[in-house]
């Protein structure tokens, strides 16, 4: 062995890493032993005789003893360990040991276990031992298949083991109540989640013997900012109570919830999830334990004594603990079972059961009444004393009742009931604790016989005995909670006055609520961060954490404050708010370690194992270490504690405490005592230096082991110096935070001494302190980590995560800053001079100050700005690290990287500092009613002209000019007056000095700009250069640029900034925001004015240019007017919408503000007054040219001229009476000449004088030809005077004579006079002056432009979204097609037509625009009233001009395209192969080969289909009596079957068809078969109506011609030719067939908008024999 023994004094050259060394005891002869390993030891964990080692590499090693072994190696010393050779193959990350079996995990979260298997510890059933470690299947019986659990770390007790899973909850096995499961039977073989603890994120697990602990995080701040719960979790109980008495109230908090138990009347204990049956009742872990505690009796069943406090009614056992049960929901009905588990149930649910103090009184005589019947009953619920017999005392092992043994009499409940019911008025309480301790027996035990005499095999607590009872039970539970008597102790000194208390408010309340409700409310700031800081997340380890115990606690090592077990985990609510960051847990003993370095510790300390002598042990205390002693690491064995801390240097030191292992007994067996000794406190190991880096510390039996590292290149040594440095660092903030931070802020002269705005900012200092301090404590615990762990750089926090340090340090910074600058330290000086006193020895130490006689203003400063030094400690420590590795390396790198960031950062703050400081001494000595209004926290001085540096040109001889450069202003302060130029909108730029000489800066705001003189050149370079640094500062956000080296030469000359006007007369007190450029508004922005006015939309130098968005308040009525549309030069000018406040709306063009051009008036809507629509021209606001206005109260439109919105020249009404006139108007009447129609053809033609007044002379026609002539007056339609003829027409005279028709459309507006203002409009779009007048590139320019912008501005505004498929037309048409130059040819024109047909598609094209707006003005005119059928030749006439106007735009933008007529040069290709091809092509164009252009064959596909509806109409009413003649006879004619019909039409019998295909199949043509023959080209025909151009119906009728002929072929020979005679009655047969029915319509239009190139072609022919077919039809009858 000595030959092994390598002296750890010794120094190994070569370095190594994770050395174990192992030791007993604390004496100073001990010296540690290493053990001989050829890899690193990553972990160790100690049993109560043996140990296990994680070597690097996953490998694992036992030592020591290990009866579970079946071969001869029963025992392996500690310095030669074996392989566990199961688990080779396997990569284990951790293992566990418990007292005599031993854990192992592995890389994909398995578990396997070996070792003594009694207790069902390891995990597998039917074996006592396991030899060697074998899996361990840990799965979710919940999920469906079953899935595995990973698991994420290992803990082994005594008898039991917990696993900590990725999930972060909490599976056991093994057997005992520090399982923490809901079951009665042991051992639990498999393991199972304990369900309290579900939904809670546990961080960490540890076993003692007999004891569970779990670290676990605290809910996140979203749950714990939720209304704080009013019912009890676990009993659903109400925490607080309040009872409305006739005069006075009741309050009360004294719920206490010990485990969380129900327990129902049928007699079950009901456990829902998370709950389990009581023991007893701890008293509130926060208060003290009564002063009679003795110490608790030896041995493993103590004897119960017990006594009856009756004042109180309490039950004392002989410890002195108050022993009740709490029967949570005692269900009133045995019905009552479908009661959600843990449901609201009882009083806690609804009102107070006893409405008045009569019903209590009545109630408490009820039970007086009946005590005594009830202690001489066998089976009444309260039961007599009674005592179990020792048998099943023997059977309640001291697993379940280690101490205590709550027994009571009725007359201690009674009073007890008393007191609590008056105390407590909603709550009247019964508490019953034999019955809860005989259904805790029958429960567990279901075994156990008599006790008190009942027979054990009844299950529950309501043996078959006499009615009567049971309905008194139900009776006086019915509807009850009872009370926890945990806070009886502090109350019970009120609890005889209170019974029968007089009335009065806060006679009534709870001490502790009166305490809580009286402290004063000074604080609000938060000074332990709830959930951290958010940007932090899941990268740093949570401080926010709390302890919870479970198991045995008979040495009070659950840290309740009692000796009671808990079935269930408890949170330690004393630990709560501690942050701890580590548990550990002895064989009877705890520890808790904490960010802040300290160790809390509780339970067993038989040998001082606790690190302090104080007692009671059974609540958290801290270990007594000397100050300045960091812990960072923590072991605990059977009876001795182990600590791992900082010392003077950064080197770890040894600390132990516990019992003293002497040489000559170390084979002791456990239990004896002979030859032990304690410690006191603890004591430093004197041989720790000799270590090397000791990164972590176990202990387990009666040994201890220690990891180190050797320092390789001092890389170990930087490490642990970081995280020490750390670790201090975190101790100093949270010490000045606790004895400086927290004391000032809860000074109630505070607010008064600094005033409302400082005391605002130093809430916000407090809340970044603590921010920082919550983010280096949460640093420190991951550093400390690291070194247990990994001891790598790669994963620092720091490094990779920097920016979270970075953002914190200087919000940090900032706030002190504000508060200096605001001279907030200056203000604090008196009230700490009250509370520290005129030594502040403290604040000296703690701001590292040795200078004497400091000013406490300046101390305060220093203290509040020393975490900036630690910056510049990372950097130093980080370089440090660097210094480990080659330059040339990347981690080298990345340590510099880090390294520069945080210098560049406390250089940065430095320089805040300074200019904090800076300021702060500026406005001592600025003047004080300037101060008022110009200080500001976040103001800081960057420089000043008080040296008369700068001056003012042309300024007086005595003017005082001061110039104060700001971070967010430029201020020019005079005598009295200051201005503050905002630094976001100032533009500064140097004059030259070549021909002035002087050393000018030209200085430009919105509203002013001036020249500032500088004293010579440097100070002039000074000034730009700090006012350009400022101004770039300010718009990138106050100066947050980490340091000046990044700053460009001067800032952007165009910005987005906000600004409220002061000066300028049209914006004087609006406010801007939005882009600027030299001091003037350019671009997009928004300008609000205080009388409500909203401009938002583009700017131009200053002015709304473009698109626009204004809104503008109606000073009458309580609505806005509203525009939108295009502005030039501040005014409305372009297209746009206007909604005025009175609901008028306009749509159109506007210029200088006022309506101009072509534009649409809605006036009123359908049921208001005056409903009216006017759209046509008009100038400077006024309707001007030619316009068409509905009024449709009255039923009429007017299509005609204006002059200043009256009707004034010539024009048309129509009514909807079917009145037509036309003719003159003047001054807004019918006068002058005129004719005018009635429905039933009557006609007036001569002189008006007022509308619809004949005053002159005329001709009256009737319907039949008889006229008047001569003189007329009156109003037509209530009876006219005629002086003059009447004329009778002979009955002989020639047709010609008889048709005096009126010609009508000559006193109409001439059509090409119509909408001139739409086409100027488009003519200037297109950048001409005149129609044809300009140049066709700009042209084509202007569209490219008009097009991009409209696609941006919809892509800007969503609601204004457009389709992609108009979104890929508008990308086409932004290029300028080739087509618009050099020779038309067939292809070129085929491409214009497509070109213009996308152009006309899109509203944002010119032409397109053009197109939609004469498709409105055409349905204005057209459309109701205006269907009337004397308008079709104007109508018609209108198309035609609309067709000639188009195409000149056309031959514009395509200069080459021959004129109307014009022909296109035959391609090369051989013409009758075109000519096919061309015949083939589609519907759009026209049938003819398209080598003659028209403006109907390239324009009419696109303009006819969308004025179709309102043409046809007209056409329809006017053809409608010839239709009806025609329509009678195709539906006559139509009855006639086939063969019948053919032969009626004179069709040669050659061409009748023999079959004809039905559904596929040939069928014989038969005398009664109907619509068979020749039913494709009926088909064909049919389809007239469905197209829309004349070419496309010529089409159709051509299409037809060829269906007749292939029909007609298939009968006879191939060289047939048609001759007309045969043909005709074919054709007329097939038309009689189609049924078209307004056929007459479809051949007026044809013939009106044909192209006249076809007129005498093929397709003329064609259409004239549909035309005489038509006629033939009509005549049918008379031929």
């Amino acid at each position: 062995m000595e030959s092994q023994r390598k002296s750890s004094g010794e120094e190994d050259s070569s370095g190594e890493r994770g050395l174990l060394h192992t030791w007993k005891g604390y004496s100073y002869s001990v010296t540690p032993e290493r053990v001989l390993l050829s890899r690193p030891v990553l972990q160790a964990a100690l049993g109560t005789r043996h140990g296990v080692l994680l070597v690097e590499g996953g490998q694992v090693y036992s030592f020591g003893e290990f009866p579970w072994k079946q071969s001869q190696v029963s025992e392996v010393g500690p310095l030669k360990p074996v392989l566990e050779s199961a688990l080779s193959g396997q990569r284990v990350v951790a293992v566990a040991a418990g007292s005599f079996h031993s854990g192992a995990l592995t890389e994909d979260g398995g578990v396997h276990m070996w070792g003594e298997n009694s207790f069902g510890q390891c995990g597998l059933s039917s074996l006592t031992v396991v030899p060697n470690p074998t899996p361990v299947a840990v799965m979710d019986p919940d999920t469906s298949p079953p899935h595995t659990i990973r698991v994420l770390e290992l803990a082994c007790g005594e008898q039991h083991s917990l696993a900590l899973s990725a999930q972060h909850e909490v599976w056991a096995w093994g057997s005992g109540c520090q399982l923490g499961l809901v079951t009665t039977v042991f051992p639990v073989w498999k393991p199972q989640k304990v369900e309290h603890l579900v939904g809670r994120h546990v961080l960490q697990v540890a076993c003692g013997a007999f004891h569970s602990l779990a670290l676990v995080r605290c809910l996140p701040p979203q749950e714990s900012r939720r209304p704080l719960p009013d019912k009890c979790g676990q009993c659903n109980q109400l925490l607080y109570t309040m009872t409305d008495k006739e005069d006075h109230v009741i309050i009360s908090d004294s719920h206490y919830c010990p485990l969380g138990v129900e327990l129902l009347a049928e007699g079950e204990a009901r456990l829902g999830p998370g709950r389990s049956p009581p023991l007893g009742l701890q008293s509130s872990p926060s208060e003290p334990l009564s002063s009679h505690t003795s110490a608790s009796v030896p041995g493993p069943h103590p004897s119960i004594t017990e006594h009856t406090d009756s004042e109180g009614g309490r039950t004392v056992a002989q410890n002195g603990e108050v022993l009740t049960t709490t029967d949570a929901d005692i269900s009133a009905a045995g019905t009552d079972s479908d009661r959600a588990v843990g449901g609201v149930g009882g009083a806690g649910s609804r009102n107070s059961p006893y409405p008045d103090d009569q019903a209590v009184k009545e109630y408490l005589k009820k039970l007086s009444d009946t005590s005594l019947a009830e202690e001489t009953a066998t089976m009444t619920i309260a039961g007599a004393s009674f005592q179990p017999p020792a048998d099943s005392l023997d059977l309640l092992t001291s697993d379940l009742i280690p101490g205590v043994m709550p027994v009571t009499t009725s007359s201690a409940l009674n009073s007890l009931v008393s007191s609590c019911a008056s105390a407590v008025g909603e709550r009247v309480v019964s508490t019953y604790e034999a019955l809860s301790l005989k259904k805790m027996i029958n429960y567990y035990y279901p075994g156990v016989v008599g006790v008190a005499g009942v027979p054990g095999g009844v299950p529950g607590g309501f043996p078959g005995g006499p009615a009567e009872e049971r309905v008194r039970l139900e009776e006086s539970m019915q509807g009850k909670k009872s009370c926890s008597t945990g806070d009886i102790r502090e109350e019970e000194a009120e609890g005889l006055s209170r019974r029968l208390s007089l009335p009065g408010l806060l006679s009534q309340v709870s001490p502790r609520l009166l305490r809580r409700a009286s402290r004063p409310r000074v604080r609000a700031v938060p000074l332990t961060p709830v959930g951290g800081l958010p940007e932090a997340g899941e990268l740093l380890p949570s401080l926010q954490t709390e302890v919870w115990s479970w198991g045995r606690g008979e040495e009070g090592q659950l840290g309740h404050g009692d000796n009671l077990p808990r079935l269930q985990p408890l949170c330690i609510k004393c630990l709560s708010s501690k942050e701890v960051v580590l548990v550990a847990a002895g064989a009877h003993h705890s520890l808790a370690l904490t960010a802040q370095s300290q160790v809390f510790s509780w339970g067993s300390n038989s040998s001082g194992q606790l690190g302090h002598m104080a007692s009671p042990t059974t609540i958290p205390r801290l270990a007594t270490l000397s100050e300045g002693i960091r812990v960072w690491d923590v072991g605990a064995g059977a009876q001795h504690t182990l600590l791992l801390a900082d010392g003077d240097c950064y080197q770890p030191i040894l600390y132990y405490s516990g019992q003293q292992v002497r040489a000559g007994a170390q084979d002791a067996p456990q239990d004896q005592t002979e030859g032990y000794s304690y410690t006191q406190q603890p004591v430093l190991l004197p041989f720790c230096m000799n270590l090397g880096y000791v990164s972590g510390v176990f202990a387990g039996g009666q040994s201890c082991v220690a990891l180190a590292d050797r320092s390789v290149m001092g890389f170990t040594a930087s490490l642990h110096e970081l995280a020490t440095a750390e670790r201090k660092f975190y101790c100093k903030l949270s010490s000045v935070k606790n004895h400086i931070l927290r004391p000032l802020l809860d000074l109630e002269s505070l607010s008064t001494a600094l005033g409302p705005a400082s005391t605002v900012l130093l809430r916000s200092l407090a809340r970044c302190y603590s921010h920082l301090c919550h983010l280096t404590g949460q640093h420190s615990a991951s550093l400390t980590a690291n070194l247990r762990r990994r001891r790598e750089f790669k994963s620092l926090v720091m490094l990779e995560h920097a920016s979270i340090f970075l953002d914190t340090y200087n919000e940090y910074c900032c706030s002190v800053g504000n508060f200096l600058v605001m001279g907030g330290f200056q203000a604090l000086a008196k009230p700490s001079l009250e509370f520290f006193g005129k030594c502040p020895e403290l604040l000296q130490r703690l701001a590292e100050s040795s200078e004497e006689n400091i000013p406490l203003s300046d101390l305060l400063v220093t203290l509040f700005y020393l975490p900036m030094r630690h910056l510049h400690e990372y950097g130093r420590l980080l370089l440090k690290l660097g210094t480990c590795f080659e330059v040339s390396s990347v981690d080298y790198q990345k340590l510099q990287d880090g390294c520069s960031k945080f210098e560049a950062l406390a250089l940065h703050l430095k320089r805040r500092r300074k200019e904090a400081e800076y300021t702060y001494h500026f406005w001592k000595s600025f003047p004080g009613k300037m101060t008022d209004s110009l200080r500001n926290p976040r103001r800081r001085l960057i420089c000043e002209s008080s040296n008369k540096a700068l001056t003012l040109q042309n300024s007086g001889r005595f003017s005082v000019n001061w110039f104060i450069l700001f971070n967010d202003a430029l201020v020019h302060a005079q005598f009295s007056t200051h201005h503050v130029f905002p630094l976001a909108t100032l533009w500064v730029e140097p004059i030259p000095e070549e021909n002035t000489g002087l050393h000018g800066l030209k200085v430009i705001s919105p509203e002013e700009t001036f020249t500032l003189l500088a004293c010579s050149s440097m100070e002039k370079a000074k000034w730009l250069r700090s006012i350009n640094q400022a101004v770039d500062q300010a718009m990138s956000g106050a100066g947050q640029s980490g340091s000046g080296a990044g700053q460009r030469a001067e800032p952007p000359i165009s910005r987005t900034a906000s600004y409220t006007f002061y000066k300028d007369s049209r914006l004087k007190e609006a406010i801007y925001e939005g882009r600027w450029l030299a001091g003037k508004p350019n671009g997009r922005g928004m300008v609000k004015w205080l009388d409500g006015r909203i401009y938002t939309g583009t700017f131009k130098n200053g002015l709304e240019d473009g698109f626009g968005d204004y809104v503008m308040p109606s000073k009458t009525l309580n609505l806005n007017d509203h525009y939108q549309g295009h502005w030039k030069e501040g005014k409305m000018h372009g297209i746009g919408t206007y909604k005025y406040a009175t609901g008028e709306l306009y749509e159109g063009s506007f210029q200088d503000n006022m309506r101009h051009g072509h534009g649409m008036l809605r006036s009123g809507t359908l049921n208001s007054s005056s409903p009216s629509v006017f759209i046509g021209q008009w100038v400077h606001d006024k309707k001007t040219g030619y316009g068409v206005f509905d009024d449709i109260t009255r039923g009429e439109k007017y299509m005609g001229m204006w002059q200043d919105d009256q009707r004034q020249g010539t024009g048309v009404i129509v009514t909807q009476f079917g009145l037509y006139y036309e003719g003159a108007f003047n001054n807004n009447k019918m006068q002058g000449t005129g004719v005018l129609l009635s429905e039933d053809n009557t006609t007036y033609e001569g002189e008006f004088s007022e509308d619809w007044t004949l005053n002159g002379k005329g001709v009256l026609t009737m319907p039949n030809g008889d006229y008047f002539e001569g003189s007329f007056t009156g109003e037509w339609g209530s009876g006219l005077k005629v002086t003059g003829s009447f004329f009778k027409p002979n009955l002989y005279d020639s047709d010609g004579d008889k048709g005096r028709a009126v010609k009508l459309g000559r006193l109409a507006v001439r059509p090409e006079e119509k909408w001139r203002v739409v086409f100027e409009e488009c003519w200037m779009r297109l950048g001409c002056e005149a129609p044809g007048q300009g140049e066709n590139q700009r042209a084509w320019e202007n569209i490219a432009v008009a097009l991009t912008t409209s696609r941006r501005r919809h892509r800007d505004s969503p609601e204004m979204n457009l389709s992609r498929t108009q979104n890929r037309t508008l990308e086409s048409l932004e290029f300028i097609p080739q087509q618009h130059v050099g020779p038309v040819t067939m292809e070129k024109y085929d491409s214009i037509r497509r070109y213009l047909i996308k152009a006309c598609d899109t509203p944002l094209h010119p032409l397109g625009w053009l197109m939609e707006t004469l498709v409105a003005v055409y349905r204005m005119t057209y459309v109701g009233v205006g269907a009337n059928r004397r308008l079709l030749l104007q109508a018609v006439n209108e198309i035609m001009s609309y067709l000639a106007r188009i195409f000149q735009l056309v031959r514009f933008l395509f200069p080459d395209l021959p004129e109307e007529g014009g022909a296109i040069p035959e391609p090369s290709s051989d013409p009758q192969d075109k000519k096919d091809s061309n015949c083939a092509d589609t519907q759009l164009e026209s049938p003819k080969p398209g080598r003659v252009v028209s403006s109907s064959a390239l324009l009419l596909p696109v303009l006819l289909p969308r004025l179709y509806p309102p043409l046809f109409t007209l056409y329809a009413l006017e053809k409608e009596r010839e239709d009806d003649v025609y329509w009678e006879c195709v539906l006559r004619l139509n009855k006639q079957p086939d063969v019948a019909l053919l032969a009626f039409l004179g069709v040669q019998h050659k061409f009748w068809p023999v079959s004809v295909p039905v559904l596929g199949e040939k069928t014989e043509v038969v005398s009664s078969t109907k619509d068979a023959c020749f039913a494709s080209a009926t088909e064909t025909l049919q389809q007239i109506s469905t197209t829309f151009t004349p070419s496309d119906k010529l089409q159709v009728i051509q299409l037809t011609f060829e269906e007749i002929t292939k029909e007609v072929m298939s009968s006879l020979e191939d060289n047939f030719l048609w001759s007309m005679d045969d043909l005709f009655p074919v054709f007329l047969y097939v038309v009689l067939r189609a049924r078209i029915r307004n056929l007459g319509s479809e051949v007026s239009l044809i013939e009106d908008l044909m192209d006249p190139c076809v007129q005498h072609g093929e397709h003329g022919i064609m259409f004239t024999t549909l035309k005489a077919c038509y006629y033939q039809i009509q005549h049918e009858k008379t031929t």
